[in-house]
Formats: C-alpha cells, structure tokens, sequence
C-alpha cells in the first residue's frame, strides 16, 4: 500500500495565492456609483477622451472615498504641473480639493518646456447628483480643460450617471 503526500504542490499553491491576489486587488478597486454599469461608464469615457494618460475618478461631494476610477491606480497616481504654480498635483489631489470645496477647475499648460506636452484638468460637480469628479489628460495632444469637461458630461449623460440635458 503506496502513501501519498498531504502537501500540495508548489505550482498549485503558487496558482492559488496568485488568483487570492488579484480577485484581492480587483475588490480594491472602484467599481462605478451606485445605479451606473461600469463597463457602460468606462465606454463612454474612453470614447470620449480616452487615452493612456488620462485619468478620471469620481466621489461624493464632501470628500470621502472614490467610487469609480478610470484607468490604472498607477495612471491616476502620476503628478503633473498644477498649472496655478510652482507645484505638481495628482488627479486625488484634484478631487479631494473640489469634493471639498465645490469649486470647478478647469487648467491646461505645458508639461514640457518645448511646449511638446501639455496637460488639461477638470473638475466639477456631476450634474444632477451629489458627487464630483476629477480627471486629468497629459500628453501631445491632451485637452484643455474646459473641453474635456464639456466631453465628460455628455459621457455622463450617456452613460446614465447625469440627466439628460433640457
């Protein structure tokens, strides 16, 4: 009578924390507000001004936690020229200070002294509900500011997150 190993496998142990990890970072992440399909969100976004520097995040007026994300944590983590100063900012930075004081913004100015790159931020309430939003693009041909929030409440719209316009 042969016996066996209780033991698993190596490979098998390493297969199981790898899924463990990433259903763990996957349940990290911002899924959409509440009453919106993310994967509808994420379209009209991406179509709208999608691009793989461009990072738009959204939460509840007041502050708080984010509720939806588009793009990579590592996208959305990347600072750029504030374009008021000497300073740099990230697209969190951005909406904490509008979740906080209600204010929009919308900037754009150079990344690069040759004027090669730019950057354009936006941020806003949501029309029509109690959240606020935030996104930034950077790159040779990122929006301005104010055109890229005119883009995000149509994608809004259409994504079912804002009423339709009158």
């Amino acid at each position: 009578m042969g016996t066996r190993s209780r033991r698993r496998p190596k490979r098998l142990i390493a297969a199981g924390l790898a899924a463990g990890l990433a259903g763990g970072l996957a349940g990290c992440a911002p899924d959409a507000p509440p009453g919106v399909a993310k994967d509808r969100l994420d379209a009209e976004i991406s179509r709208s001004i999608g691009d793989p520097n461009t990072c738009v995040l959204i939460g509840p007026k007041g502050g708080g936690r984010t509720l939806y994300r588009y793009n990579t944590a590592t996208a959305c983590a990347k600072e750029y020229p504030d374009c008021e100063g000497p300073g740099a900012m990230s697209v969190g930075d951005l909406l904490d200070a509008v979740a906080r004081d209600g204010q929009p913004r919308y900037l754009s100015c150079d990344t690069l002294p040759d004027r090669s790159r730019g950057v354009g931020w936006a941020a806003a309430a949501v029309p029509g509900k109690d959240l606020v939003y935030a996104a930034v693009m950077e790159g040779d041909r990122a929006f301005p500011g104010r055109m890229m929030a005119d883009r995000l409440e149509g994608a809004f719209r259409r994504a079912g997150l804002a009423p339709a316009s009158e």
